[in-house]
C-alpha cells in the first residue's frame, strides 16, 4: 500500500523540476536577447563616417542561407553603402574584411562594426573600398521589430 503514494510524490517531484528547467530556458532566452548584453556586437562609433561614401561588397561564404542579406541591412544600418552581396563556394570559419582601394581606415571601420580582422588586397578592378567575407562566426544582431 505504501507504493503507490511513493510514485505520486515521485511524479510531482519529476513535474516540478520539469516547470523550473522551463522556467529557467524562458529567463535565459529572455536574458540573452537584451541590448548590450550580447557580446560580438559592434561598438556604437562604428560608422560610416558622416559625408563619406565607403562601397562595400558583402560575400557570404557559409553555409548558412540568408547571412549576406543580414550582413547587408546591418553594415547600411550603420551609414556602409553596401554596393553589391552573395555568396562564394569557399567556406571559411572566420570573417574576414579586405581592404580593396588602399584606404585601411575604412577597412577598420567595417572591420570594427563586424568585428572582424582586417586584411590588405588591393585591387582596382573592382568599383569598391571593402569586401566582407563572412565567415561561420558572425552572428547577426536580432532584427528590430516594426509592428
Amino acid at each position: 500500500m505504501t507504493d503507490p503514494p511513493r510514485r505520486r510524490r515521485y511524479g510531482r517531484i519529476i513535474l516540478v523540476f520539469l516547470i523550473l528547467c522551463v522556467v529557467g530556458w524562458i529567463v535565459w532566452q529572455l536574458a540573452a536577447l537584451r541590448p548590450g548584453q550580447r557580446e560580438g556586437y559592434a561598438p556604437d562609433d562604428a560608422r560610416a563616417p558622416d559625408g563619406t561614401r565607403i562601397k562595400v561588397e558583402v560575400l557570404n561564404a557559409t553555409k548558412t542561407k540568408g547571412l549576406a542579406r543580414r550582413a547587408t541591412l546591418y553594415l547600411r544600418d550603420r551609414g556602409f553603402d553596401v554596393v553589391g552581396s552573395g555568396n562564394v563556394s569557399e567556406q571559411r570559419a572566420a570573417t574576414v574584411v579586405y581592404d580593396r582601394s588602399s584606404h585601411p581606415e575604412w577597412a577598420r571601420l567595417v572591420g570594427r562594426a563586424m568585428n572582424a580582422p582586417v586584411a590588405a588586397r588591393p585591387d582596382s578592378s573592382r568599383y569598391l573600398d571593402v569586401t566582407v567575407l563572412i565567415g561561420a562566426d558572425w552572428r547577426p544582431p536580432p532584427l528590430p521589430f516594426h509592428p
